[in-house]
């Protein structure tokens, strides 16, 4: 499916069109997100490792807000990940002190903002080192088939979503991408937001690239000429002939099918799948040769993302309480668009 395409029509679902209609974030207490690094403090050294309330608060602002408290530069403050601003959120981040006492963090001015835990370590946090983030989720206002959408919830469950990219990552009304092909037109713009706009444009690509397998119900299961991403990690091997012992990896999620984040050479993948990705890519020829230019490498993401611990119960006749895990860079907001369009 090309740019245009998706423009004009949503990310096609895996189980048909959403059975429920409601509303998502009628408060922050709604949207709750809970950081998992995966590794505890070291408990010495010259960093604070401080877990974090914040309620409708941006990550970088509460970032310059603890290092203005500390009487730190910015540079000396670290996180893992960006956290949604409307939501209720808890995550860690790193304070160098550099020989300098630790403040009175119960003291830290903003009220929106509560340092639950500070504890010593070593290192500072770098951005993408966790493990995943714990979502607790109310949709509110719920109309539609409830039958329908326990049956989705179900297959949810048992085989996981379409890992795409949320709206998120493409900024307002997706601009982003637009601004990336200014970009690879010859607009300057400056170093940080670079960044954003290449990540924009790669996953532009994927999302299209899913899309067309999800068209086909390929996005769960190979095509011939597959690339495998390896669960928990970003490396990936193949292609290779699909035998009974990657069935079973599939079967039991240790692989996933993946799709391409896009860069310099051509993608790994052969086949059907190497054809419809270098589709994919012609289609969005300035985007890819945009991405090859900046010397971005060839990468692959997982194309099926499976929430652990998927849990809901119903409150009252018109709320619905989801809770579940998923694995970092991943986004909540995709695994309820398949049960809900969200007003």
């Amino acid at each position: 499916m090309s740019e245009s395409e998706l423009a004009q029509a949503p990310l096609p679902w895996a189980y048909g069109a959403p059975p429920l209609q409601a509303r998502l974030r009628s408060t922050p207490e709604d949207f709750q997100v809970e950081e998992i690094l995966g590794y505890d403090a070291d408990g010495a050294g010259e960093h604070a490792l401080l877990w974090v309330e914040k309620r409708g608060a941006n990550t970088d602002w509460v970032a310059r807000e603890l290092a203005k408290f500390a009487g730190v530069p910015q540079v000396a403050v670290g996180y893992a990940g960006m956290k949604d601003r409307h939501a209720v959120t808890r995550q860690t981040f790193s304070v160098q002190l550099a020989g300098k006492p630790d403040p009175d963090w119960s003291a830290f001015p903003h009220a929106e903002v509560k340092v639950l835990a500070a504890t010593r370590h070593s290192r500072k946090l770098k951005r993408g080192a966790l493990r995943g983030n714990r979502f607790v989720l109310v949709l509110r206002e719920v109309q539609g088939n409830r039958e329908a959408a326990e049956q989705v919830l179900t297959q949810i469950a048992a085989r996981g979503v379409p890992n795409y990219y949320g709206e998120q990552r493409f900024g307002r009304e997706g601009g982003n991408v637009a601004q990336a092909r200014a970009m690879f037109g010859g607009r300057r713009v400056d170093r940080d937001k670079r960044s954003f706009l290449l990540s924009a444009a790669r996953s532009q690509i994927f999302n299209s690239v899913l899309a067309a397998r999800v068209e086909r119900g390929a996005w769960d299961s190979p095509l011939d000429g597959e690339i495998w991403s390896l669960a928990g990690s970003r490396s990936w091997f193949g292609p290779e002939p699909f035998t009974g012992l990657l069935a079973e990896r599939l079967a039991r999620a240790d692989i996933h099918p993946s799709g391409p984040l896009w860069g310099q050479g051509e993608p790994p993948s052969q086949g059907e799948a190497g054809a419809l990705e270098r589709e994919v890519g012609a289609a969005n020829d300035d985007l890819a040769a945009g991405l090859a230019a900046a010397r971005m490498d060839q990468e692959r993401r997982p194309l099926r993302l499976l929430p652990k611990d998927l849990r809901w119960h119903w409150q009252g006749d018109d709320a619905l309480e989801l809770s579940f895990e998923l694995p970092a860079g991943a986004y909540a907001t995709v695994v309820v668009r398949e049960l809900a369009s969200i007003a």
